[in-house]
């Protein structure tokens, strides 16, 4: 059972090195959250994060991620911020005793449009690599082993849920417990619970048994059964792509200062 988001592929994006792709997707969370104005995750989203999707080949599971996940925040971040704002003075509309203010709604698109890049950036590093191939590519440039297994357990917690979920569901469904139709799911949520968590914390204690057998943290470098390719034109631009994201925070901060 695969426990990867990735979607096989052979696009350009598919066959660069994971670091690369994560690079990427560091440099523009950071640049959509160091500068100010409400229109600028809008241009890095549509200008570079959704093109790199449409290169990908992945646009369609993109789009049905970004909806699920991000819809939800956005609008639990405009309604908290458009009426409990502090502060604000200009009402738009009122609902009873609730005002919703002008200055909270920008504060919330300002903030769901970043939400929204930052989600982006890293849903095409998760549908575009394998996380073993980015667990290799960042052993073999001499990344910690606990920041390794940190990024790597991050990158796969959810599709492990996800699969561990549906056997449960499964399993349910075998012993006559109905989950068709809004009320059977909701039913079926508290008895998968248990299961659910208490499974992931027999896994938690199975990676540690394994971690340790494979010599996790052992002082000397292990070698790699995958070598991830790697170029001086990647390493170049995920130089210039952290530079971006240092101008960007200066931006910010002397903007701040002024």
């Amino acid at each position: 059972m695969s426990l990867a988001l990735q979607i096989t592929g052979d696009s350009p994006l598919h066959r660069l090195n994971p670091l690369t792709k994560l690079a990427f997707a560091v440099t523009v969370t950071v640049c959509a959250f160091s500068l100010t104005m409400v229109w600028w995750p809008l241009l890095l989203f549509f200008g570079v994060v959704l093109p790199a999707v449409v290169v990908s080949g992945v646009t369609r599971r993109f789009l049905v991620m970004l909806f699920a996940l991000w819809v939800p925040v956005a609008l639990v971040v405009f309604v908290v911020q458009g009426f409990f704002y502090p502060d604000a003075e200009r009402v738009v509309a009122e609902f009873g005793p609730l005002q919703l203010k002008y200055e909270g709604i920008v504060f919330a698109a300002q903030t769901a449009f970043r939400v929204m890049v930052l989600m982006g950036g890293f849903f095409l590093l998760l549908l575009t690599t394998r996380p073993s191939a980015l667990m290799s590519a960042m052993t073999q440039r001499g990344t910690s082993p606990n920041i390794v297994y940190v990024i790597a357990a991050a990158l796969q917690i959810v599709p492990a849920l996800s699969a561990r979920a549906q056997v449960i569901l499964h399993a349910q469904q075998a012993r006559g417990q109905t989950v068709k139709g809004l009320r059977g799911r909701v039913r079926a949520l508290l008895p998968m619970a248990g299961p659910l968590i208490f499974g992931a914390l027999a896994d938690v204690g199975e990676r540690a048994a394994a971690m340790e057998t494979r010599g996790f943290g052992a002082v000397r470098r292990p070698t790699s059964l995958t070598e991830v390719p790697d170029s001086t034109a990647q390493r170049v631009a995920r130089t210039a792509m952290g530079l971006c994201a240092v101008v960007a925070v200066a931006v910010n901060v002397l903007g701040v200062i002024r």
